[in-house]
């Protein structure tokens, strides 16, 4: 077994690949060194140069030729993910992140190590039917590499996160075994820190007025539906007085608005979500005064009045034919939930006693929890815990750029597990 690593950490973000694989070395006793990293934006490589200050940190990987890259024996790479995320446009290799992908093909066809770790959103699996993985396992196959990949979740490696991931691995003479031992369950109560400062604005009190702590944990705040667990507008009557008639009758649109018979009777695809008319919403809240609820609900902003949207073939700013949702003004306008989750001061409370879902950067900022006698926000420090970092690992930005690093990194102990795994194969 060889007695120094060397590797590179490429799209280095907040250095978790790097991390993960260090902590695997050290568990194999092997000395690790990093002989490259690249990052281009500028509020990763500022953390990253603050955990790991000894490291010259490279800039755009395509403006760096291969022969400027010290020889390695692992590569590590969270490439892009939104091109191939539901988050992002879908594009894939239209997408030129995508095209980042070939900067990896490129420096393992010029370095050839030993082997390679790459991660990526779980929709990259399916992305394009499948075509885009198929395209990159052919690449990365026929560099002379035995390629496996697996989705994984962060909750089954001691983390408090429902986080799926696809992991590809490849090395020359070996493929890794995708079995990993049982971890410890954690639950978000494992890694809250008490006695933090409380929220005291306006949208916490006013949830407060209307529930319970114990009532609001797990609850998510959101105009779509969600059942018992979903607290909307109208519940807080946030945007205005909303009578008990209006509130069932916001209920059911909620959940009629979904059914696929209207968009049959309408002729158009079915969405999550379309317009119905008066007539309509009369077959199953036959009001005596349907009109005057409906029209006062538009106007405080509840509901709005719309065309429904339908899939047709539009020319975008390149001149290239794209597939769109666009308003049908041939059909008849219809009433529909105002939605927008992310209107919200607080968009989740999460349970204690619970995983946390999926972080993502938009929605960090907005996660709650009940501590003591009230509300707060997740800390960045919380957050560093929900993904393993260590707790001398620092993010000294404010909060809405710490969430927007933390939203696109790795979970360090699945990233550990793996390269373990390899290393035990191949040296």
């Amino acid at each position: 077994m060889v007695q120094t690593l060397r590797f590179i950490d490429l799209f280095a973000g907040l250095g978790g690949m790097r991390i993960g694989l260090e902590n695997a070395c050290k568990n194999l006793q092997i000395t690790s060194h990093c002989v490259f990293t690249s990052e281009i934006k500028s509020s990763a490589v500022a953390v990253y140069r603050q955990y790991f200050p000894e490291q010259k940190i490279q800039g755009d990987i395509r403006d760096i030729s291969s022969d400027d890259i010290p020889d390695f024996d692992i590569l590590l790479a969270g490439f892009p993910c939104q091109p191939f995320s539901s988050a992002g446009t879908r594009q894939g290799f239209l997408d030129t992140r995508g095209t980042l992908f070939f900067e990896i093909q490129r420096i393992v066809q010029a370095k050839k190590p030993l082997g390679f770790l790459l991660e990526n959103v779980e929709g990259l699996a399916k992305h394009d039917q499948g075509r885009t993985l198929k395209t990159i396992l052919h690449c990365l196959q026929s560099l002379g590499y035995q390629v496996t990949w697996n989705v994984l979740n962060g909750k089954d490696f001691g983390v408090a996160q429902n986080r799926k991931r696809i992991y590809l691995a490849g090395l020359r003479q070996s493929v890794i075994s995708w079995d990993f031992p049982p971890y410890p369950p954690k639950r978000l109560a494992d890694i809250l820190d008490r006695g933090q400062p409380l929220l005291e604005n306006t949208f916490a009190q006013l949830l407060l007025s209307h529930y319970t702590l114990d009532e609001l944990q797990g609850k998510a705040i959101k105009d779509k539906r969600g059942g018992e667990d979903n607290i909307h507008s109208w519940d807080l009557e946030l945007k205005g007085s909303v009578s008990p008639e209006q509130k069932a009758l916001l209920n059911l649109l909620l959940k009629q608005r979904r059914r696929k018979l209207w968009s049959e009777k309408k002729g158009i695809q079915w969405m999550d979500g379309i317009p119905l008319t008066e007539e309509e919403i009369h077959s199953f809240y036959p009001h005596s005064a349907l009109s005057t609820l409906l029209e006062d609900l538009v106007e405080k902003g509840y509901l709005k009045y719309e065309h429904p949207k339908d899939i047709q073939s539009v020319v975008n700013s390149q001149g290239n034919v794209v597939k769109k949702r666009v308003y049908r003004e041939d059909l008849a306008q219809g009433y529909n939930i105002v939605v927008g989750k992310l209107s919200f001061p607080i968009t989740k409370i999460l349970h204690p006693h619970d995983v946390t879902p999926t972080l993502v950067a938009t929605d960090m900022q907005k996660l709650a929890v009940v501590d003591g006698e009230g509300l707060r926000y997740l800390t960045i420090r919380e957050g560093l815990r929900l993904f393993g970092f260590p707790d001398d690992y620092k993010i000294n930005l404010p909060p809405e750029k710490a969430y927007d690093l933390l939203g696109n990194t790795v979970v360090i102990p699945v990233i550990e597990a793996i390269v373990q795994k390899m290393l035990e194969m191949s040296l």
